[in-house]
Order: structure tokens, then sequence, then C-alpha cells
């Protein structure tokens, strides 16, 4: 796939798993289950889950959890691959 194809993938990706104020626990199972399913999964993180972090600490975070890679963040959303 074309790094061109590739980038207009994610961008069209729909958010498909929510970060709320209960954190990451709540949602590493459904990333899992969702990652074994499609290449990419998009997050969004909402304002009480970030706290006093960042949306990339908390997307690498995630992803450490479920063995993938975090593709992009962008504002308060990440796409994960695995």
């Amino acid at each position: 796939m074309s790094d061109s194809t590739r980038a207009q993938r994610i961008h069209e990706l729909d958010v498909t798993v929510w970060v709320g104020k209960k954190g990451l626990d709540p949602v590493e199972a459904e990333l899992n289950d969702q990652l074994a399913e499609r290449e990419f999964v998009k997050a969004k993180f909402h304002r009480s889950a970030r706290g006093g972090t960042t949306t990339e600490e908390l997307a690498d975070d995630l992803a450490d959890r479920v063995n993938a890679e975090v593709v992009r963040t962008r504002g308060h959303t990440a796409v994960f691959e695995r």
C-alpha cells in the first residue's frame, strides 16, 4: 500500500474507541478486539481521561497494553496499528 493510500485510509477512519473519565482500563479489551479484526483503530481521548497528561502519553500507554503501535496522534485522537 502506498503511503498516500495509507494516509488517506487513516484520515477517513471513524472513531470507534472512546476513552473517558474511567481511563484506559475499560477500553483496553475493546481496542485489543478491534485490532484483531482491522488494520487501524482510531480512539478519542476525552478531556476527563487526559487529566494532567497528554493524548500522546495516554496513547503510548494504551498501545503498550495491547501490543500495538501509535500510527498518529492529532488533537485528542490517536490511531493504532498492530
